[in-house]
């Protein structure tokens, strides 16, 4: 058995795309409209699933908002220089809503983004800056 997708529900499915797709590199894997359920759903992930855990955006149409709730946590993602990114995140108009910095009790270095949906993405440190 291995992950394959986690979904979560977007409020505009093209504002969606480009921060994961532009934003954060992501590339759009497939994309399929249910016109008798009237959703869409658009795959998103940084290699083929086949051999990578993608992200589900589910776009319910008509539907414009969701209430958060507060058992989901957050997305995760890698990079090798996490302040050059959340620099250019923020260039790009994406929101950063924790600074990058060493974690509170050891660890690496972390920062949080925010998707337009208001959830949050963890950006970890995977090298060492030393």
């Amino acid at each position: 058995m291995r992950l394959l997708h986690t979904m979560i529900r977007v409020n505009n499915l093209d504002e969606s795309l480009k921060f994961y797709c532009d934003a954060l590199g992501m590339k759009l894997m497939r994309k399929h409209d249910y016109p008798n359920g009237e959703f869409t759903l658009a795959f998103v992930g940084y290699g083929d699933e086949r051999d990578n855990s993608v992200i589900e955006l589910t776009h319910n149409w008509g539907q414009s908002s969701y209430n958060m709730g507060d058992a989901f946590g957050h997305l995760a993602v890698s990079t090798d220089d996490i302040y050059r990114t959340c620099v250019e995140l923020k260039e790009k108009g994406v929101k950063v809503v924790r600074e990058p910095g060493p974690m509170k009790f050891g660890g690496p270095e972390i920062a949080f983004i925010e998707d337009p949906n208001g959830y949050k993405v963890e950006l970890i440190q995977t090298t060492d800056r030393g």
